[in-house]
């Protein structure tokens, strides 16, 4: 993702939100992953029974080793999960306690998998010495390694997608290589960059041979800065459906941020209204006749 442009140069357009289909991913991989959690729980409460019945006092090696492997796949495997989900879906940076707990639950779950039954090994006077050291050592080897994969170094947010979404859908609508364009925001972005085409090819004249990139909504309600329910926007002013309205005007992306969020239907209709298929067609004509 490219970080060469500042915040203030990066068009600011509707929030990023997850598509449905997203919404639906992140569900089931938290499903496997709380799954996959849940197993390596089950184990650790499995290897604390079997400690307090003294079934590693002086053997059984072999299984309290299996029990924490065990462990350490689960808790790894639902940690992994639960990181594909976020990046899906991920949870708001302005949400501290959420974005802190969402992010980092996969280290959260795989300390309460092990600790209480390290410690337990750890304090087990009936327990071969030998075997003890073993276990533990081990232990606590597998459980650092799940904690750290379990900890989500870099987290994706909300904040970061709609910004990544605004530079990708402005690489596409200049040509540039898209280096921001994740899966995860691409949609979204191509959805901003093809309504901004849409709305120039549709108010080319004489004077923008090249179209514009100005459009006009319905204003958000009550002075808000963004309306309620979406609306659509229109190539100018002037158009049926504004009329007696409280009108705004500015960049698609601009149009987007106050959730005017899909360009009119009726685009053949209110070129006529607003002059320009007249505009078009006298220069066709002239062209032919010259």
């Amino acid at each position: 993702m490219s970080d060469n442009r500042p915040n203030d140069d990066v068009d600011v357009t509707k929030e990023w939100r997850a598509t449905q289909g997203q919404k639906s991913a992140a569900t089931r991989l938290r499903i496997f992953a709380a799954v996959s959690w849940v197993i390596a729980i089950g184990a650790e409460i499995a290897g604390v029974v079997l400690l307090y019945r003294h079934k590693f006092d002086h053997g059984n090696l072999p299984l309290l080793i299996g029990i924490l492997v065990g462990i350490a796949i689960f808790a790894i495997v639902g940690s992994l999960l639960w990181k594909a989900a976020n990046k899906h879906d991920p949870a708001r940076e302005s949400d501290s306690a959420k974005f802190f707990f969402q992010n980092q639950l996969g280290a959260i779950i795989t300390v309460i998998a092990f600790l209480p039954l390290i410690v337990l090994i750890f304090m087990d006077k009936d327990m071969d010495p030998k075997n003890k050291k073993i276990a533990g050592g081990l232990g606590v080897v597998l459980a650092v390694i799940a904690t750290l994969i379990g900890v989500s170094w870099n987290p994706p947010s909300v904040e970061q997608y709609t910004q990544d979404m605004n530079q990708c859908a402005d690489q596409i609508k200049t040509g540039q290589p898209t280096t921001a364009c994740s899966p995860e925001v691409a949609e979204q972005a191509k959805d901003i960059a093809r309504d901004s085409k849409t709305v120039a090819d549709a108010t080319k004249d004489a004077a923008h041979p090249a179209g514009q990139d100005v459009v006009y909504w319905i204003a958000p309600e009550n002075g808000a800065k963004k309306s309620s329910t979406p609306h659509v926007f229109h190539i100018c002013g002037g158009v049926s459906p504004l009329r007696g309205k409280t009108v705004n005007s500015g960049s698609v992306t601009e149009a987007y941020a106050e959730n005017a969020t899909r360009i009119t239907k009726q685009i053949p209709m209110e070129q006529k209204q607003c002059g320009f298929a007249g505009a078009k067609e006298a220069e066709s004509v002239g062209s032919t006749a010259g």
